[in-house]
């Protein structure tokens, strides 16, 4: 063939429109597909270790320190064993692919069951990470949630119960939400925005944790009896491992090591450390002196409100949410618990539920005007949105959770301790085991027995989650 002026114009013609064909055709189907990024993977397996010492030993030695000394050791059990050793395993067996199956609106499928069809190959759906550090990411999550359920009826609960109870709320309540908010569920397809889990994690929580401590009744003796918390310094400890660990549950959730999770890194801190000193301020002038235990409740509820807002608010936006948890929890656990009597042992709904329902509505609120026009919503319209969702956690959680309670006590009949184990302790009634020795065998002189308040109804929990 002889290439005139005329057919290599025609060349040139024929290839640019093609060119321009493939251009259009790749416009069309989005970006090329997804490829490892080391980064990104060595990021979000540091952030699941972070989650995980967020339960254990964060949250277990924030919620230890809470209880009566004779408690002590069945808050460390409830956390490992129910938390990360129960959920851990459901979580592979069926709760990933309940929560991120393919399935419809409300839940998933069993398409993922036993983590079937994934290899150390897979990529998470749209992302640069392997689908096993995606499902261990998110396996943390589902460790935490139900995990601060445990504080609101801590020193009553029968073990067996616990276990049942956390299990079956798993796959029930936090998979279902899971899948709603982050798995291409409704709220996912209307528009909810919840970064990291205020509604998934701490709403559900909170709510469900609520209708439990109402459920099985008050502690003995709540009200008449000191229950003061009995280790001041592992409450603080765990509350400070919570704060660092937050990094990883905040700006892990954007499961890449880029700008939106270097802002939820920022906002997570500056929300927290304004809840601080709001908590504070306001006890200082309510009660005449700020206490350390006020300032470790500030600091969870400062966490908690910023998590589904932390990759969609401005920094000055986060000091906002952090002021204004602070307001709303320290009436929750000043005034409305009192108020109605109910006996939350270490304040899950007024730190957890108030907290994350704030948030929730925060994260609308004071949306950022970069995180607005992403969302293709007018600010009205997004704060609609947030309402909408949260009305929808606040009756689907505890109504679900009380159906769970219902068949439980169907099947276990009494879902509390008897009288004599709660006096003894759970940890010994429970575990045959005491966090403290007194006497001889403690190396103490025999005239260094137990002290009487102890040996009667132990010292005690109030505050926070």
């Amino acid at each position: 063939m002889t290439w005139t002026r005329e057919t290599r114009g025609a060349a040139v013609l024929t290839a640019l429109a093609g060119a321009l064909l493939w251009a259009g055709a790749a416009s069309a189907e989005g970006q090329p597909a997804p490829t490892l990024d080391t980064g990104n993977t060595a990021w979000m397996m540091t952030s699941s270790a972070l989650v995980l010492m967020m339960t254990i030993p964060g949250l277990a030695l924030f919620y230890a320190g809470l209880v009566r000394s004779k408690n002590t050791l069945s808050l460390f059990m409830q956390c490992l064993a129910v938390g990360a050793g129960l959920v851990g395993v459901l979580w592979i067996l069926i709760g990933y692919s309940l929560a991120f199956g393919t399935g419809g609106d409300w839940i998933g499928d069993l398409s993922k069951l036993g983590l079937s069809g994934i290899t150390p190959d897979t990529l998470a759906a749209g992302k640069t990470i392997p689908e096993y550090v995606f499902v261990m990411f998110q396996a943390m999550f589902a460790i935490i949630t139900p995990a601060l359920m445990i504080g609101a009826f801590a020193e009553r609960m029968r073990f067996g119960v616990c276990l049942a109870f956390i299990g079956i709320w798993l796959l029930v309540v936090y998979c279902p939400l899971a899948h709603m908010v982050w798995g291409g569920g409704k709220l996912q397809q209307i528009g909810a925005l919840d970064f990291a889990g205020g509604m998934v994690v701490h709403m559900s929580s909170g709510y469900s944790a609520l209708v439990a401590a109402i459920f099985l009744g008050k502690r003995r003796g709540f009200g008449k009896e000191p229950m003061a918390p009995h280790n001041l310094p592992f409450t603080v400890i765990g509350a400070c491992l919570l704060w660092v660990g937050w990094f990883g549950f905040n700006a892990g959730s954007q499961l890449a090591a880029d700008g939106t999770a270097g802002l939820a890194f920022l906002t997570t801190s500056t929300a927290t450390s304004t809840a601080v000193l709001t908590w504070i301020a306001i006890e200082w002038l309510h009660r005449g002196k700020p206490t350390v235990l006020g300032a470790a409740s500030a600091a969870v509820a400062g966490l908690v409100a910023i998590t589904p807002a932390c990759a969609f608010v401005s920094p000055l936006g986060s000091m906002a949410v952090g002021a204004g948890v602070s307001i709303l929890c320290y009436a929750a656990v000043t005034f409305l618990k009192p108020a109605l009597g109910y006996d939350d042992s270490l304040d899950v709904f007024g730190v957890h539920g108030v907290g994350g329902t704030w948030g929730a509505l925060a994260t609308g609120l004071f949306i950022a005007d970069f995180a607005l026009k992403g969302t293709g919503h007018t600010w009205g319209e997004q704060v609609f949105i947030q309402l909408k969702s949260v009305l929808f956690t606040a009756v689907f959680a505890p109504s679900a959770t009380l159906v769970i309670l219902l068949v439980l006590r169907a099947l276990f009949g009494s879902l509390r301790v008897s009288e004599e184990a709660e006096y003894a302790g759970l940890d010994l009634s429970e575990h045959s085991e005491t966090a403290y020795t007194y006497g001889p065998a403690s190396g103490s002189p025999a005239s260094l027995l137990e002290p009487a308040g102890h040996a009667v109804a132990g010292v005690g929990a109030h505050r926070t989650a």
